[in-house]
């Protein structure tokens, strides 16, 4: 289990934070190598990410819902469940967001295991921070 904490600013409204964080079609894609494969509700869509470890290249494919909202306390989590395409591994994970008046923080509680996770936590760390801070640098520009 890796837990990582976050802030990011946007610059902009909470209510327009609110809305883009709730919003797969927008949010998914602010991954590095993020893709929604599939609609399947408002909180619910089948989705892709390719991520690099190391020298390894990875897919993994699964789901990404929103499966908590507190909208006045401008609080949701998005559950991530992912397998690895080309083996045994996966990536899950809660990314809970809290937001503030141009911007907010990001809690991500993640569990990686197959060929990911043989390459150690601090690998793992490394790269979900990275994934994260990118993502909240994309984040800003939607």
């Amino acid at each position: 289990m890796v837990e990582l904490d976050h802030t990011f600013s946007t610059g902009k409204p909470t209510e327009y934070n609110w809305d883009a964080i709730l919003d797969l079609d927008r949010i998914i894609p602010c991954v590095e190598g993020g893709k929604v494969l599939e609609r399947e509700s408002p909180d619910r869509a089948k989705a892709e990410i390719k991520v690099k470890m190391g020298a390894m290249s990875m897919t993994f494919r699964g789901t990404v819902e929103v499966t908590e909202r507190d909208e006045d306390a401008h609080r949701a989590v998005l559950k991530v469940s992912s397998k690895d395409v080309g083996g045994q591994g996966y990536a899950n994970a809660d990314v809970a967001f809290t937001l503030s008046d141009g911007g907010g923080r990001i809690h991500t509680s993640a569990q990686v295991n197959g060929k990911p996770a043989s390459m150690g936590e601090g690998v793992v760390y490394s790269v979900l921070d990275a994934l994260i801070n990118d993502f909240t640098g994309k984040l800003a520009k939607i």
